[in-house]
């Protein structure tokens, strides 16, 4: 039965939107190396050289980009360097080396994340080439003779799919720390981690049949565009030939590597109508395009764009809008900040069959994920409502409207539970989410939709386990009936989930195999064709857990992990929306509500 322990959480891309487990080996230019002056200019036209801090006993340059998410990160960490360090004749340069940078990013960056020291653009990328610098960020320690002594990350404390509460390493302040104080320094050199830098790429325009405007705009608008664009969840703008040209290096490496799009589901099991995944055609035609230079074509002939709301997403302007809490909410700078609940009363006097619903988060910096649910009248905790979820936000998530005839009701007199997760960023902001509904007339709903679940909240994960099995089903076997969608969700220890459908005669059928099961992505797995449920069926849920430190998200690898709400505590459920005739859809959630 799911009580409460259906609360789930979901968690956005740091930052996240990008999932690897290990840091890129490459090669990394030979410590203490001589490096030479330069010349560059700040966002504001000044002109800054190295010999400029010739009293200076350390330099870091530090590589950055204004959209590469862990460079907006660690921006503030240099910033809280400078600070610490500008007394003991430290000084730290920004360089933006990215060709997709203007001056007016740079200045708009450094005003939003208070860099106060020097940052220059590199045109044509002449110093990263000059360093060997290959990403943002990247940082170089220059000792008192200006050769480098240190590259690579700052710590370790962000990485590609994952967030510390504090670093577990501190490589630069560690070899700052050696060279003030005369020791050797023990680390000279890391991989750094971040978004590649985006240098000028020759053209072969005259060379490759394949082109921007005839070939690849129409894969990224159907593939990408919808997160990445203006005032979406993707770190940067992939909706014109400019800046997708100048992150196709990094786009080949998250094609290649299978991280982008974000898609989990095992192929061999399921047709799904979300499934964002490259077919093996646009794939190599991504890939041989940007082998190619990324030549534009004619832009002239550019595919008609798709059509995109800047506010809601719905279908149309939603009949009813409500905010996630009574006022708005601060987020605090730094730390912890444990989920929020609120409950708001939306003042419904009679029944609501919801056709469509979306979350959308007023600040989408913080907003890691949010939970609607519907506490029926009377029920005084969410515990008594056993399946109550209603709508769900997770970065590049958006449930479809129900089909037509289909629809959730909400009863008269319920209220909104909104589950909130949010994600301090380095900056003090208030956030101030909504909940948009689009309703269905009563008379033409023939089908109501639930939300239900297999759990299993008797977990128990012993420490260091790398391979943890849980199992679940639901409590009561299903009739005759259609699911139209499967939602698995665990925490941060979540390795791999299975949803298994279990026939009256004893046969098994895999309806969803998400063999890396990624927490950034809380997919809805949407059948494309609603699967009709045999009577007596039940279906089981498989999850295993990594609780070792191999897995980069985990908290704490010593700990004995257990259920609860929190990311550092865990969960195991297999939710999924099943549709049956309103005659017989009162008694059904009746049942499923029953202790």
């Amino acid at each position: 039965m799911c009580r409460s322990v259906c609360l789930a959480g979901f968690i956005c891309f740091i930052a996240g939107l990008w999932t690897i487990s290990a840091l890129w080996a490459q090669e990394l230019p030979r410590s203490e190396s001589e490096t030479t002056d330069f010349e560059l200019s700040d966002f504001r036209g000044r002109p800054w050289s190295l010999a400029d801090f010739h009293d200076k006993s350390a330099v870091v340059v530090a590589f950055l980009g204004t959209e590469c998410p862990l460079a907006i990160q660690y921006s503030l960490r240099l910033q809280e360097f400078s600070e610490r360090y500008a007394d003991r004749s430290v000084q730290v340069l920004g360089i933006d080396s990215n060709r997709q940078d203007s001056l007016e990013k740079m200045a708009t960056f450094a005003r939003r994340q208070k860099i106060e020291f020097p940052f220059l653009k590199d045109n044509q990328a002449k110093v990263a080439d000059q360093y060997g610098a290959t990403r943002t960020p990247e940082v170089f320690l220059l000792n008192q003779d200006r050769k480098i002594v240190y590259q690579g990350r700052i710590d370790d404390q962000f990485g590609i799919g994952y967030a510390r509460n504090s670093p577990q390493t501190t490589e630069l302040i560690d070899a700052v720390e050696s060279l003030l104080n005369n020791r050797p320094i023990d680390v000279a050199q890391t991989s750094p981690v971040g978004c590649l830098i985006g240098r000028n790429r020759d053209s072969s325009d005259g060379e490759s049949n394949l082109t921007y405007a005839t070939h690849v705009a129409t894969i990224l608008n159907n593939h990408c565009v919808r997160c990445h664009r203006a005032d979406q969840i993707g770190p940067f703008p992939l909706d014109n030939y400019e800046d997708a040209s100048a992150w196709s290096e990094m786009i080949a490496e998250v094609v290649r590597e299978k991280r982008m799009p974000p898609w989990h589901a095992n192929p061999e099991h399921g047709t799904f109508a979300n499934d964002c995944s490259l077919a093996a055609d646009d794939e190599r035609i991504l890939l041989e395009w940007i082998a190619a230079g990324s030549p534009s074509g004619d832009l002239d002939q550019l595919p008609t764009a798709p059509t995109w709301t800047n506010g809601w997403q719905l279908p149309r302007e939603p009949d009813f809008v409500c905010h996630t809490s009574p006022r708005p909410f601060t987020v605090k700078a730094t730390g912890d900040i444990k989920y929020k609940y609120f409950v708001v009363d939306p003042k419904f006097t009679e029944d609501k069959w919801i056709q469509a619903a979306e979350l959308r988060p007023g600040t989408l910096s913080v907003v890691h994920h949010i939970l609607c649910f519907i506490l029926p009248p009377g029920a005084q905790r969410l515990e008594q409502e056993v399946d109550g979820f209603l709508v769900g936000y997770v970065p590049g998530m958006l449930p479809p409207p129900l089909p037509p005839g289909y629809a959730k009701k909400v009863e008269a007199g319920s209220s909104f539970v909104f589950q909130v997760h949010y994600t301090p960023n380095g900056r003090e902001v208030t956030d101030h989410s909504q909940l948009g509904l689009i309703f269905a007339d009563e008379a033409s709903v023939t089908h109501e939709v639930i939300t239900t679940c297999a759990v299993n909240p008797r977990i128990k994960i012993p420490p260091h386990d790398a391979h943890h099995k849980v199992k679940a089903r639901n409590r009561h076997p299903l009739g005759e009936w259609e699911v139209l969608s499967l939602m698995p969700h665990m925490h941060l220890r979540g390795k791999a989930f299975r949803y298994e459908a279990v026939f009256a005669d004893g046969r098994r059928e895999v309806l969803l195999d998400v063999p890396r099961f990624d927490f950034n992505w809380q997919t809805s797995y949407q059948f494309a064709k609603p699967w009709t449920i045999p009577v007596d069926t039940r279906i089981e849920c498989f999850a295993v857990f990594d609780n070792s430190s191999e897995n980069l998200n985990n908290p704490d690898p010593s700990a004995e992990v257990r259920w609860g709400d929190q990311t550092w505590e865990e969960m195991m459920i297999g939710y999924f929306d099943i549709a049956l005739p309103r005659d017989v859809a009162d008694r059904v959630r009746q049942q499923f509500r029953a202790r």
